[in-house]
């Protein structure tokens, strides 16, 4: 470093000048050079093989797949059949909640399928926890679809719902059968409080 800076004070502006766009020029023929990385392409064989065999029924629809996620988390304190779970979701999947902080902050969580796993563990075991969807609007394109889904959450049946919020869930179908991609939500709050559209099913 110290010989570097010492030869530097010996050269004109303009060779440095030259040095450096050959270096510019020769990293962006390098680049252009390496292709860039590709994941790679799931067959339905690669997928199946990846997670646990669904059940038939929960998996052949939208509406299906949409009332198997609601139900497999929902239950009395106590374990839930997360190998059900696993079997909704691509291997990839992500789960992701934003949110406001006490301090009015934004925050950010986001899980992966077998942290959601590990994470819902815990909370489940000590707290009773029924989820349901209020209004679901789908929209698709070719094989993938979003759908907004008004949700309410409550420790027992019957009771008042502790939080309502919406979960924006993107799914796919290849062909086969369909796949959660991902889950984002946020909760309602004084300042955020449901559209009417999703606040009530008509």
């Amino acid at each position: 470093m110290h010989v570097e800076r010492r030869m530097r004070k010996h050269l004109p502006q303009t060779m440095w000048l030259i040095v450096g766009l050959a270096t510019i020029a020769v990293t962006a023929a390098a680049q252009k050079s390496e292709p860039a990385p590709q994941a790679p392409a799931l067959s339905a064989a690669d997928l199946a093989a990846k997670v646990p065999a669904p059940k038939p029924d929960d998996v052949k629809s939208l509406d299906a797949i949409m009332h198997a996620v609601y139900d497999v988390i929902s239950g009395p304190a106590g374990p839930r059949d997360w190998n059900r779970f696993r079997s909704l979701f691509l291997p990839q999947a992500r789960f992701t909640q934003v949110g406001k902080a006490p301090d009015g902050s934004t925050f950010v969580m986001t899980w992966g399928v077998e942290d959601f796993v590990r994470d819902g563990t815990q909370y489940f075991s000590q707290e009773g926890f029924y989820e349901n969807a209020i209004v679901n609007r789908p929209e698709s394109f070719g094989n993938m679809t979003q759908v907004l889904s008004s949700y309410e959450s409550r420790h027992k049946l019957g009771e008042k719902p502790f939080q309502r919020g919406v979960n924006s869930f993107q799914l796919l179908n290849n062909g086969k059968r369909w796949w959660v991609v991902s889950i984002l939500w946020d909760s309602e709050r004084p300042d955020n409080p449901l559209p009417a559209k999703l606040a009530k099913k008509r």
